[in-house]
């Protein structure tokens, strides 16, 4: 490639991929709401390291900086995004707005997972214990009295502690009022 053909290539003839690279760049760093300072951080500390003026001379040089193949690597590495994502155009529907709506549902979409997970292991402890609990009692009423006097207690007790105007007066030594 000659001299010429680079220039122009790096100018005003740029291949309209290079341009959505630019723009998908800027648009990720605008989402996250990222100066192009952090956004040179978050590449090294990725392991791609970029200085915040080689960004904004992607982004918004005249002529714009080119981004190599490392770079645009780091850059889908710190965005969460594919390579197809970061050349493809950013299109109508990627508003900074719309990508925060997206990148936000799918966050809430994963903690709720975990949280559903987190749900299902206490509620299959809980089934093994009431399960114990029964044979326990199971074995005659004195034992069956027993768990439901250790149940009411520890109830009784997890109230106590849960009920703010209650702990304050066992704080100054107290004892509750109505017991």
């Amino acid at each position: 490639m000659s001299g010429e053909e680079g220039a122009e290539r790096a100018g005003p003839g740029r291949p309209m991929l290079e341009e959505h690279v630019a723009a998908r760049i800027k648009l990720e760093r605008e989402v996250r709401g990222w100066s192009t300072v952090k956004l040179a951080e978050e590449m090294a500390a990725a392991g791609h390291p970029i200085n915040q003026s080689a960004i904004w001379r992607i982004e918004s040089g005249k002529p714009r900086r080119r981004v190599n193949l490392d770079e645009a690597l780091g850059f889908c590495k710190v965005f969460d995004i594919t390579m197809q994502d970061l050349t493809g155009p950013p299109g109508e529907l990627a508003t900074p707005r719309i990508r925060e709506l997206a990148r936000e549902y799918v966050q809430m979409t994963r903690e709720y997972r975990q949280l559903r997970a987190a749900i299902d292991r206490n509620q299959m402890h809980l089934h093994e214990i009431d399960m114990e609990l029964n044979a326990y009692g199971d074995k005659g009423p004195e034992q069956r009295g027993q768990v439901d006097e250790l149940l009411r207690l520890e109830e009784r007790a997890l109230q106590r502690s849960l009920h703010p105007s209650r702990a304050h007066l066992r704080n100054q030594g107290q004892p509750p009022t109505g017991e």
